[in-house]
């Protein structure tokens, strides 16, 4: 249709009489004039109305059970997904209170010595059955790691630095054959040499083939020149065998270390050494003996040796 005078008022008087209708519907209420119209219009348009809801509600209900479904199935991967982070993370605590744990016990070892250490983690550990026991660590050059540097732990000594590259080191262990450390006996000056046996205790030669040695004595690191390799001070283990004194220059003592080198996670490097000799002060606390219960018996006299002497003297 063309757009004419006549038809752009024929367009606003249709607009006019349906508001009219409107209008006349809303004032009626139940009454309304065109409630006739409105029910013939419901009864000849309701069954087609209904044939296309039935129609179309089983695909809509179809795509509203997918879409649920497909919520579900991603509630439950969220779920499954926080319960795996919620576990990793337990984990992962779990060796963070490992490791906090022997981190503050090697920095009261160091403080109490007053050593400057460079904290470490150990990476990779050569094989026992190779040619020499080492670990790998993660600091290096970089991190101001130099070669024959003391290494220990919260326990004691654990070895030296003999390779160090710009991001890792790598450290000989006190139980390796080819280790040996100046010690000295806690509470004396009987000095000696530790060595390494890999998995059996060190041994140590004293230097005084006549020193006064008694099973669970302590020793620590006597030290070297100028600090290196070893620092003094720290503790190295306990004597657990004395090899009896056959006059010699020497006496053989086996000594348990502190450290467990199968062990090993947190270590620290020493990069500054103490001012002075710390000498027994880094050793951990002796253990209280523990009370041996005593046994007393008394005897008590037997009822019968009375009456034996009273019939002795009737006779």
């Amino acid at each position: 249709m063309r757009d004419t005078r006549e038809s752009r008022l024929l367009l606003v008087l249709l607009i006019a009489i349906a508001f009219a209708l409107i209008t006349v519907d809303i004032r009626g209420g139940e009454d309304s004039p065109v409630d006739g119209a409105r029910q013939g219009a419901a009864t000849v348009f309701g069954p087609i109305e209904s044939g296309v809801s039935a129609a179309v509600d089983p695909v809509g209900n179809a795509v509203s059970a997918i879409r649920e479904s497909g919520e579900r199935h991603d509630r439950l991967a969220v779920l499954e997904e926080e319960n795996a982070a919620l576990k990793a993370r337990l984990g992962s605590d779990d060796r963070s209170r490992s490791r906090l744990k022997q981190l503050d016990k090697m920095l009261k070892v160091a403080g109490t010595g007053q050593y400057g250490i460079k904290g470490a983690q150990v990476i990779a550990i050569g094989a026992a059955q190779g040619f020499s026991w080492t670990i790998t660590i993660d600091v290096g050059a970089n991190d101001g790691i130099k070669r024959d540097m003391t290494v220990l732990n919260g326990d004691g000594l654990v070895g030296r630095v003999t390779t160090v590259g710009p991001h890792t080191a790598t450290v000989l262990l006190a139980s390796d054959p080819d280790f040996t450390v100046g010690t000295r006996m806690e509470a004396g000056d009987e000095l000696g040499f530790a060595s390494g046996q890999g998995d059996r205790p060190l041994r140590v030669e004293l230097l005084n083939g006549k020193a006064e040695v008694k099973k669970g004595d302590r020793l620590v690191t006597f030290g070297s020149q100028a600090d290196r390799p070893f620092v003094p001070g720290v503790p190295v283990g306990v004597v657990s065998r004395v090899d009896p004194s056959g006059g010699g220059l020497t006496r053989t003592l086996y000594v348990t270390p502190y450290a467990s080198f199968t062990k090993l996670d947190i270590v620290g490097v020493v990069v500054d050494v103490p001012k002075k000799d710390p000498r027994d002060t880094v050793l951990p606390p002796k253990p209280k003996p523990t009370p041996r219960p005593t046994v007393t018996v008394t005897v008590t006299p037997s009822a019968e040796a009375p009456a034996d002497g009273q019939n002795q003297q009737e006779q």
